[in-house]
């Protein structure tokens, strides 16, 4: 899956960076302005719940990997675009994209490598942790990981007696880089769709409702993650509902990109929006083959 998904990752994005570069504003502004009000609230309220839910997954995880070294019990789409709106403040006060056709090239430019070398490194980690998979657990018999104790008795005739470290090790690693960028992408989220100050650059005096939001969604994660569930299991299944919530949210980005009322003269290119298309086609499609019985 990796060789098509690198392609579809890039395209998606490519065009959320752009969205945010070329209008100033972040993909939650530009549902705003091209939307009804009601597509806008439940696209945000969507995103928070994933987020929240995907939060609470990590945390768990973390927990749950940590107690195996402790012994204790364990009790962006709008993340791109938003960025890119960020940063053009951070670099004194860049306006939107206009007619300066030689600035439009030369940071539409830079986005394009940015993108493509992110994603690229993004899907060689998620290849090798394919490939590690497949190799310890998948040999071993083990298909589905309840508890990362399990996980890592699979990982023990790989990594010896310090595959519990390992694993431990990796799960606090992809935490500790998820749950930031999941609490501020539904910081961004919030703020755009309620017409809020935002920005990681703010104070919290400057932008109480945005860090509000990210707060809480740390907090409610904290809290859903004592439900009784196996933090393994909420890992996969946050990752379900993600998958799911990232099909309309995609196709919307697409439009937006495609519009000249949104984008003026730096419409995405055919091949980048033929991508933009085929990528919640093909996650929608695999979602309800996913619900089909058998």
């Amino acid at each position: 899956t990796m060789p098509l998904a690198f392609p579809l990752m890039v395209a998606v994005q490519l065009i959320c960076a752009d969205i945010g570069r070329v209008t100033g504003r972040g993909i939650a502004g530009n549902i705003k302005a091209a939307f009804p009000p009601v597509v806008l609230y439940g696209v945000v309220l969507m995103l928070l719940v994933a987020n929240t839910l995907n939060i609470a997954a990590d945390v768990a995880a973390m927990g749950e990997a940590i107690g195996l070294v402790t012994g204790f019990d364990r009790h962006t789409f709008f993340w791109q675009a938003s960025e890119e709106v960020e940063e053009m403040g951070i670099r004194g006060g860049e306006s939107p994209l206009g007619g300066d056709w030689a600035e439009a090239r030369r940071e539409l430019r830079r986005i394009e490598w940015d993108t493509w070398s992110g994603m690229f490194y993004s899907n060689l980690a998620a290849h090798f942790i394919i490939l590690a998979t497949g190799v310890t657990l998948n040999v071993a018999g083990v298909t589905t990981i309840d508890t990362a104790a399990r996980a890592t008795s699979a990982l023990r005739p790989l990594a010896g007696n310090l595959a519990y470290l390992l694993f431990t090790l990796g799960i606090i690693g992809v935490g500790l880089i998820g749950v930031p960028v999941l609490a501020g992408s539904s910081g961004y989220a919030a703020a755009e769709a309620f017409g809020w100050r935002g920005g990681l650059e703010r104070k919290l005096r400057d932008a109480p409702g945005f860090y509000a939001v990210i707060a809480g969604s740390v907090l409610a994660g904290l809290f859903i993650q004592y439900a009784p569930i196996s933090p393994m299991r909420a890992q996969f299944w946050s990752a379900v509902i993600n998958g799911v919530v990232a099909v309309p949210l995609i196709a919307m980005i697409v439009v937006l990109v495609s519009g000249k009322s949104v984008m003026g003269e730096y419409t995405a290119s055919r091949p980048v929006i033929a991508l933009g298309w085929i990528a919640p086609v093909v996650t929608g499609a695999a979602a309800v083959f996913m619900l089909v019985p058998g």
